[in-house]
């Protein structure tokens, strides 16, 4: 009885990490997608500059990115931002997250600024409403201010070209 016992208990494990190594890592799921974006009224990350609040995401298809000074992949992906700011197919807004002012000032003053407005979200109690499991991240929000796609980690050219940019097109039609 007990090796009949030890044979299920494996095999059940067996096919559960099987089924685990089959999925995408980077696909992690939200319970936020085709929801409204949370409730959210941040400072801005500059003396002078406006902050970024749930109202901001309405009326227009748009990206928010969560960035920090610290986060390698941030850097990673930064150029890809800079290109979709350059080109202006859709509006780019930035979350500081678990960062300070002066590091993502200084980030940002050295890579370039691809965002409209950023938030500062130096306790990460924002991105906790948002969902964030770390940075990057980043949302597509369309016009009605509903997430309708997330990426998690840092946007690669091969999915900016094949999901996310397909989906903006698609959305502001």
């Amino acid at each position: 009885m007990l090796p009949a016992l030890v044979v299920a208990v494996f095999a059940i494990i067996v096919v559960f990490f099987g089924f685990g190594l089959t999925q995408d890592p980077r696909k992690l799921p939200s319970a936020l997608l085709d929801q409204p974006v949370p409730s959210f009224d941040l400072p801005p990350l500059k003396d002078g500059e406006a902050g970024f609040k749930t109202a901001d995401l309405k009326g227009q298809v748009q990206l928010v990115n969560v960035f920090a000074s610290w986060c390698v992949p941030c850097r990673v992906e930064h150029p890809l931002l800079m290109r979709l700011a350059k080109e202006g197919k859709v509006q780019v807004h930035g979350i500081a997250w678990k960062d300070t002012r002066p590091n993502a000032s200084a980030f940002l003053d050295e890579l370039g600024n691809p965002y409209k407005k950023i938030g500062f979200d130096g306790t990460g109690r924002a991105g906790i409403d948002w969902g964030v499991y770390g940075v990057p991240e980043t949302y597509v929000i369309d016009r009605d201010g509903r997430i309708r796609y997330k990426v998690v980690g840092p946007i690669m050219p091969q999915e900016l070209n094949e999901r996310l940019l397909p989906l903006i097109e698609k959305l502001q039609k």
